[in-house]
């Protein structure tokens, strides 16, 4: 190794021990390191310390905003009351004035209406008078029913319609007045852009529009007809019955009240309203005539007439009934293919009858009524009598119902009854015992008179010459009856005389006390004219015309029963409406002539259209 070369040796190897030198002093002594340990301690300590403060800053910040938050919050609840507050009393003397102003308003509120009329500005009183004019109206409307040709009509009186006016107009009055000032300004409010409309309560007598529906039933083409029977001297006549149309009794009630319901609850006006109802029915078979039911009824032992005088009471006699042939051969007798059958009886009679009880049983005249007629017409005088001689010396007890058919029984040929003029399909025929309405009429004008109840009656199609407007009642027999029940506290005695163009019956009894006058007041509503119809008649000569049937105006009345008492008006009660057709004027215009009759021959088919174009506008 060259100097050089240990030169640098040395170099190197001393500036190692410098380097280990100092890194020998650099090297931290013991309390140093300690030193370090604690500051670095220290410093975490801090930055805990810090971060523990920092925070607290959030929390206290975070807790500063929940704070602000929940005053904001507070703050809008308290400022929302506060606007409420105000607004409530705002809405308060807004309330109070307009309270104030309508403090002494007697009048109904604006937008309120009863049946379409507009009660807005008036009184309790003018708003009744307003409806009842509307009332008024609406109850002289009849309610038309028709079943083809066949027309009738029923008028809301004859049910006994009654609208509680009073009681809608206080409904009315009392909107607005009912509650507290904020509820009752509010309604009064409220009608003003709502409108308010009342219903009127409607109220009828369902009992009167059944019985009328009934009493329709045996009045319409073809009408059905039940079996029934009656006694004629020492028989029992029991009539088939016979197919036909019976009314959907339900159906045509609901019907009715329908039209009842437009007419006078709802408000709206039915502009498709229809004229008329037409009457629905289906065709039904009679019943099966029940013989053992039948000699139930006719079956009696006979009984004499008495009377007790202290209580004084009547006892009527009793006429032993029963079949003079066993039920067995009655059954026989009922299968064979007849119209009527007639059942031979054995009638007993007591040895002392009701009319013999004389004056002491029946010592006061009740009631009378008289009709005219023409004695000259044999047929018809004839009729009369029958009827009459049937009803003569009939005792009615307390309670006990009459019935005309049941007493006079059917118009035959065998019972003596005569053709006589009767109304039929519009027009003026001769029917078998024609003329008896007249008595059936008369006695109806003695019941009334009596006092008595009417459960049944019905007046004709056409007016009669016998009687005015509303006083008379029709029959059928097995359809239309007169019905009326004894009502009086005693029995009553039916004595009936035609003699010398006067029909009469009297009606005996003992007056009670009270005993009513009763006044029959009958006024006609409105009239309908008569058309006239011309047939041509080729056997007369050409300008030659004959009345063939006199023309008649047609009515519409309304009657009324009045009770007096000591000349007082006690009461004042309708007993009917009734409805009268026109009948048609009928002229027969000779036609007969040479040039007509070749015309005709030449036209025959158009002056037959021409005819019947013209029938029908008549018609």
């Amino acid at each position: 190794m060259d100097f050089n070369e240990k030169e640098e040796l040395k170099d190197s190897q001393k500036d190692t021990k410098e380097v280990k030198k100092k890194e020998k002093k650099s090297k931290p002594s013991q309390e140093v390191k300690n030193d370090l340990k604690y500051r670095k301690k220290q410093q975490k300590e801090e930055k805990k310390k810090l971060k523990s403060e920092q925070k607290n800053v959030e929390e206290k910040v975070e807790k500063n905003s929940t704070f602000k938050a929940v005053e904001i919050k507070k703050n809008k609840k308290y400022l929302s009351f506060i606007f409420t507050a105000i607004l409530l009393v705002i809405l308060m003397i807004f309330s109070v004035i307009f309270a104030l102003i309508n403090i002494n308003n007697d009048k109904i509120y604006s937008g309120i209406s009863i049946k379409g009329v507009d009660l807005s500005g008036l009184t309790k009183e003018e708003a009744i008078e307003s409806l009842n004019e509307l009332e008024k109206q609406k109850l002289s409307d009849d309610i038309i029913l028709k079943l083809g040709e066949f027309e009738t009509s029923i008028n809301p009186e004859q049910i006994e319609l009654n609208i509680n006016i009073e009681k809608a107009v206080n409904e009315a009055y009392n909107i607005g007045r009912g509650g507290n000032i904020i509820i009752n300004n509010y309604q009064i409010i409220g009608t003003l852009f709502t409108k308010q409309s009342i219903k009127p309560e409607v109220y009828y007598n369902e009992e009167v529009l059944d019985k009328f529906i009934g009493d329709l039933d045996s009045k319409i083409p073809d009408a059905l007809i039940e079996c029934s029977y009656y006694i004629e001297d020492d028989e029992a006549i029991i009539t088939k019955g016979k197919a036909g149309n019976a009314i959907k009794r339900q159906e045509l009630k609901d019907a009715i009240l329908t039209q009842i319901n437009e007419d006078f609850i709802t408000d709206q006006l039915n502009t498709n309203k229809q004229e008329s109802i037409e009457i629905p029915v289906e065709k039904k078979e009679p019943t099966i005539i029940d013989i053992n039911k039948i000699y139930q009824e006719i079956h009696k032992e006979p009984k004499d007439a008495y009377y007790t005088e202290n209580p004084f009471k009547v006892y009527p006699h009793v006429d032993g009934i029963d079949f003079a042939i066993s039920i067995e051969e009655v059954e026989n007798l009922l299968k064979e293919e007849k119209e009527e059958y007639r059942i031979p009886l054995k009638i007993v009679k007591p040895e002392f009858t009701t009319d013999k009880l004389g004056e002491k049983a029946f010592p006061d005249l009740i009631s009378t009524f008289s009709t005219k007629y023409d004695a000259s017409n044999i047929n018809r005088s004839t009729n009369l009598e029958l009827a009459a001689g049937k009803i003569n010396n009939t005792v009615l007890m307390p309670g006990e119902e009459f019935s005309y058919n049941k007493i006079v029984g059917e118009r035959t040929i065998q019972a003596g009854y005569k053709e006589a003029a009767i109304y039929e399909g519009g027009k003026v025929v001769d029917g078998l015992g024609g003329g008896i309405c007249q008595i059936s009429s008369t006695l109806y004008n003695t019941a009334l008179y009596a006092n008595l109840e009417i459960t049944e009656r019905q007046n004709h199609q056409f007016i009669t010459s016998y009687v005015t407007a509303g006083r008379d009642a029709t029959v059928v027999y097995g359809a239309i009856d007169l019905k009326f029940k004894n009502t009086r506290a005693y029995p009553i005695k039916i004595t009936c005389n035609v003699n010398n163009g006067v029909a009469r019956i009297d009606m005996y009894g003992i007056k009670e006390n009270p005993e009513y006058e009763v006044v029959i007041q009958t006024k006609v509503t409105s009239t309908i004219p008569y058309t006239t119809k011309y047939e041509e008649d080729r056997t007369k000569e050409e300008g030659t015309e004959v009345i063939k049937q006199k023309g008649t105006q047609g009515y519409k009345s309304e009657t009324y029963k009045i009770l007096k008492l000591n000349g007082v008006v006690t009461s004042k009660t309708l007993l009917s409406k009734d409805s009268y057709n026109a009948m048609q004027r009928i002229i027969v215009k000779g036609t007969k002539s040479e040039k007509k009759i070749q015309t005709s021959t030449q036209e025959t088919g158009n002056e037959s259209e021409e005819n019947k174009s013209t029938n029908t506008i008549e018609e």
